[in-house]
């Protein structure tokens, strides 16, 4: 057969609603495009990257739902393969999306190529590589495609296909990113390439221009990288996206996928705009939810899967709690800020309810974590969450427990979690459920001191599922932080641990006070 167009993953391809391959795939299909996927090609040959031939339209190339190298490495930049606390196999290459284009160009070089996924997305700009330690222009350049798609790109691959059907150019394609000789009409210029290596203040006041509602361009020599802003997503388009039709099988040597092949999406998009994050310049940092009709439709239909058994795995998105928190207006105010924000999660307590009374369904639980300074404005939901949504642990994100380390990550302060942990105690009594704690260490600011505070927190709350080093990620304010040393809205200087050597010890000191409690050290 010979297919429109072909998409290339570095993941198992499954046909479920959390895997992106699997919605592009949808998406286009429904739209009369015939759509082949090759799944975790051997990099090594090029048999895998020809077995289905040359399709009529283009590639489709992404690294999967994770980056490759946060992927194939530790935070300390230790290969995972080689980590004792991981039982890991590595499945594709450093830098996939090179890798893979490299090997299309040398078999079809006249076939088009759209790269996209996480991996692509952040790195559509210059931006800093923590791996080589170094600032590299963007992935456009170097894997030689013809088109990014950034972000969530149904709609921009959807167009791009139609493009290419028509023989039409590339130009103009919100949420998409190419090379130009030239600058179109309202495009903010960003600092070049050559300024950002040559000055980290120019690096910062870059960061802050970055933005997926605005069209942006930024000169690397005699090229130009133009980003048209996203395509914005409507409760409509998400609906229409989230019912297509997903077998949901889940292979059955794909052990990890077992607990969410009955997961539901509530909505994209998150207000919490954490400093380290990524999502923000991904997804979004407004919230998209889909018609509470739309998700109730889906769970009475997961009722019929043959392999359904009566539990909804995960009903949820980026924060399970963000259902509902739409934002009406077209501003630039961060959502967390705005007094417009309805907090109330009425919305989500309705869901909840309503999806649990399904002919067919035993329990719905959100297991994706959720955001407990949000949580706090409504009691009514906490009391829901624990009475019925919760199988055994809830899992929640402090992160870091000093007030200026926390406000370096843009999260609220330490009395928010005290305040939460005794709401949950009071609708908890006579229940096994638990809180479970995710912290991070290293972040920009932390120095033995802050280290020292996080290992008594610790010991303190006891019941923690990991602690993770901070890994510096393309694109976010914190990894900008660790370049530069320097706060970006400031431009005051932050203490940075740089060295593998203060990293271990910060890491250390939090594992050697914490003998007694079991945390999980795989991330390492």
């Amino acid at each position: 057969m010979e297919y429109d167009i072909i998409l290339i993953t570095g993941d198992v391809y499954i046909d479920h609603p959390l895997n992106g391959i699997a919605i592009i795939k949808r998406f286009l299909e429904k739209h009369k495009f015939s759509v082949g996927v090759i799944e975790t090609p051997n990099w090594k040959s090029n048999k895998d990257f020809i077995k289905l031939g040359k399709p009529k339209l283009c590639f489709g190339v992404t690294s999967g739902a994770m980056d490759s190298l946060v992927e194939n490495y530790t935070p300390l930049k230790k290969p995972r393969e080689e980590d004792e606390y991981n039982d890991f196999e590595k499945v594709k290459p450093d830098r996939a999306i090179l890798v893979y284009c490299n090997k299309l160009k040398e078999n079809f070089k006249d076939v088009p190529i759209v790269i996209g996924g996480i991996e692509a997305s952040l790195r559509r700009f210059g931006h800093y590589d923590y791996w080589e330690n170094r600032i590299r222009r963007s992935i456009l350049f170097d894997s030689r495609a013809d088109i990014l798609a950034y972000g969530n790109a149904e709609y921009s691959m959807l167009e791009i296909a139609k493009r290419l059907k028509d023989e039409k150019d590339l130009k103009n394609i919100f949420g998409t990113c190419i090379i130009s000789k030239t600058i179109p009409k309202d495009f903010i210029l960003l600092n070049s390439i050559e300024e950002i290596m040559e000055s980290k203040v120019l690096f910062c006041k870059t960061q802050l221009l970055f933005s997926n509602k605005k069209n942006l361009c930024q000169l690397d020599k005699d090229n130009y990288i133009l980003q048209y802003k996203a395509h914005e997503y409507t409760s409509k388009e998400l609906d229409e996206i989230y019912e297509l039709p997903f077998t949901r099988e889940v292979p059955r040597n794909i052990h990890y996928f077992r607990g969410m092949q009955f997961s539901v999406v509530t909505h994209r998009g998150c207000v919490g705009n954490c400093n380290f994050c990524s999502l923000s310049l991904h997804q979004g940092d407004k919230v998209v939810s889909r018609s509470e009709e739309s998700i109730l439709k889906e769970i009475k239909l997961l009722t019929k899967h043959k392999e359904f058994r009566g539990n909804i795995d995960d009903l949820g998105g980026p924060s399970a709690n963000m259902y509902g928190m739409d934002c009406s207006t077209k501003c630039e105010k961060p959502c967390l800020k705005c007094d417009k924000l309805n907090r109330s999660h009425k919305k989500l307590i309705s869901l909840l309810q309503k999806a649990r009374q399904v002919p067919g369904v035993k329990k719905v639980f959100i297991r994706s974590g959720i955001r407990y300074d949000l949580a706090l404005e409504s009691k009514e939901y906490v009391k829901e969450l624990v009475e019925y949504h919760i199988s055994g642990t809830l899992k929640i994100a402090p992160e870091h427990c000093n007030s200026k380390i926390l406000k370096l990550m843009n999260k609220y302060s330490q009395k928010r979690l005290e305040s939460f942990i005794i709401l949950f105690d009071k609708y908890n009594k006579n229940k096994d459920n638990a809180l479970r704690f995710y912290f991070m260490t290293c972040h920009p600011g932390s120095s033995m001191i802050e280290a020292k505070q996080l290992a008594d927190c610790i010991k303190k709350l006891q019941n923690t599922e990991s602690v993770q080093i901070f890994t510096p990620t393309p694109m976010t304010i914190s990894t900008c932080m660790y370049y530069t040393g320097l706060d970006p809205f400031s431009l005051k200087k932050v203490y940075i641990p740089y060295t593998y050597n203060e990293k271990k010890k910060q890491k250390n000191i939090i594992f050697d006070n914490t003998l007694d409690i079991k945390i999980k050290r795989k991330t390492y």
